[in-house]
């Protein structure tokens, strides 16, 4: 004899799939999955776009790179890190590698840099230069930064001291 309580069938294996064996506990990780990817996006790895020629090689132009906004939360920024540098604000920003160190004197000399009167081995420099700067000394919360494409002009390439506050994070390679 047959009560009439039967079990209503098991969902199609394209329903578990998609929603699951509970739509409710579903949405819930999807919308904390929704957060964590935007706090993500929004805090930790900021996407930027390189443009113009100032990182050749090692960067092409309207390439699109991250920012690790988190990397020197522990450990102050290295020589040799890429980083971002924010000029009018997070929307507008420049992509240059650090040379100098804050209490360092630098100067360039015939192309090369010179740190503290030594030269720098920078393997990552392929264009050459003939730059000639004197020594000046960075200030102790300054770093210098310059791009790795050193064939332009002195005066016309973005380059020299970045405050600590004003470097966002580093870029991923």
């Amino acid at each position: 004899m047959e009560t009439g309580t039967s079990e209503p069938p098991p969902p199609s294996l394209a329903k578990r799939v998609l929603v699951g064996r509970n739509p409710r506990n579903t949405l819930v990780r999807a919308v904390v999955w929704v957060v964590v990817l935007v706090i993500i996006a929004k805090f930790v790895l900021v996407p930027i776009r390189v443009q113009g020629i100032s990182m050749l090689p090692t960067f092409p132009s309207k390439g699109i790179k991250f920012i690790n906004c988190c990397a020197y939360l522990f450990h102050p920024p290295q020589r040799g890190d890429i980083v971002a540098i924010e000029t009018t604000g997070r929307h507008v920003m420049l992509c240059k590698r650090i040379i100098g160190l804050p209490g360092e004197t630098i100067a360039f000399h015939e192309g090369r840099v010179l740190i503290n009167g030594e030269p720098l081995s920078e393997p990552y420099v392929k264009f050459p230069c003939n730059w000639e700067q004197p020594s000046e000394l960075i200030g102790p919360d300054e770093y210098y930064v310059v791009g790795d494409n050193r064939s332009m002009d002195f005066f016309q390439h973005d380059q020299g001291r970045a405050d600590r506050h004003k470097i966002v994070g580093k870029v991923v390679p």
